[in-house]
C-alpha cells in the first residue's frame, strides 16, 4: 500500500538547489525524493530529541516526588569501572 503524499513547495538558494540536483543525478533519484527523505530524517531526529527531553523531565519529576537518586560520585565511580576487570554494577537509587 502506497502512502498518500502531498506536494510541498520550498525555497532553496541556488547553491543548495544545484548541489541537491547533482546528488540526485549521482544517486539516480529525484531531487524531490532526496528532499522528502531528508525531511523524514529531520522529523525523526526531532521526535527522538523531544522524547528524550520528555523522559528526562519525567525522571526529574519522579526524583522530586520520591527523593530517590544516585549521586554524581556514584555514577562516576561506576562509569570509571567500565571496560575494566572490576566493572561495578549499576548504582541503585536511594534516598
Amino acid at each position: 500500500m502506497t502512502a498518500t503524499t502531498f506536494p510541498l513547495s520550498i525555497r532553496l538558494n541556488v547553491t543548495a538547489r544545484e548541489k541537491l540536483k547533482a546528488i540526485a543525478v549521482r544517486q539516480k533519484r529525484s531531487a524531490s525524493a532526496l528532499a522528502a527523505e531528508a525531511i523524514d530524517q529531520l522529523i525523526e531526529r526531532h521526535e527522538r530529541e523531544y522524547a528524550w527531553d520528555q523522559s528526562c523531565d519525567d525522571a526529574l519529576r519522579h526524583a522530586d516526588v520520591t527523593g530517590l537518586h544516585v549521586t554524581h560520585d556514584e555514577v562516576m565511580e561506576w562509569m570509571d569501572s567500565w571496560g575494566t576487570d572490576a566493572e561495578l554494577p549499576t548504582p541503585v537509587c536511594h534516598l
